[in-house]
């Protein structure tokens, strides 16, 4: 009767646990993956503890109040954001904003691709009913959804609350409010980064906008 060599054995035990083991490790991975429409990250700005960074001075501010997260800018011509940290590829981003007071000539919306103060994108809308898709890159502002921001009769007025969501998948960035998608882009330069809130005044400082109930999707 012929035998199995002794080190074609273990070799053969070696292979079967190898295999086992990558087995189970991709099953691990398969399991940790986020399911399309999973929640990734989300807050209702109910913990101050909750990571955004926030600030304060004479008269500007960004910090959690009532129950949100409130952004002020004091300044004219400037912009305030802030991020809890999270980094991701993909995302579907939600918020919920409204003008607290100030001039309806203003922006706020969600940052996605955050890298740096001078690298990110933002998706934005203002109190008159505009909206627009900007690239901040290497600290150049850019409008890239068109020459200016566009009208939409559907972004609530004043101190309407409006439902904002950013989809920024791959190379394309839409912006969508109320549940109706109002602009879409292309653009490759930014893949990965944070995500956040920004909100900015024009020629009329004092700008406020409260932001609750921020939910990032795995699109």
């Amino acid at each position: 009767m012929k035998r199995t060599p002794i080190a074609l054995f273990v070799l053969i035990i070696l292979l079967w646990m190898s295999l086992a083991c990558s087995g189970t490790e991709a099953l691990s991975q398969a399991q940790d993956t986020p399911q399309p429409g999973a929640v990734l990250f989300q807050d209702d700005f109910s913990d101050s503890h909750s990571g955004w960074d926030t600030w304060e001075d004479e008269v500007s501010m960004v910090k959690y109040q009532d129950g949100g997260l409130r952004i002020l800018v004091g300044e004219e011509e400037y912009d305030y954001w802030t991020s809890p940290g999270e980094k991701y590829l993909d995302t579907r981003v939600e918020v919920e904003a409204a003008k607290l007071s100030g001039p309806d000539d203003n922006d706020f919306g969600i940052l996605c691709r955050y890298k740096d103060p001078d690298n990110f994108y933002a998706l934005l809308i203002s109190s008159d009913g505009y909206a627009g898709i900007l690239k901040v890159k290497d600290g150049a502002y850019n409008l890239i959804s068109g020459e200016s921001m566009d009208y939409f009769e559907v972004i609530q007025k004043g101190s309407a609350v409006n439902r904002l969501e950013a989809r920024c998948v791959g190379s394309k960035l839409a912006l969508s409010v109320n549940g109706q998608e109002l602009l879409s882009v292309d653009d490759f330069d930014f893949m990965y980064g944070e995500v956040g809130l920004i909100a900015g005044s024009y020629d009329e400082p004092g700008v406020d906008i409260f932001f609750d109930n921020f939910i990032v999707y795995n699109p």
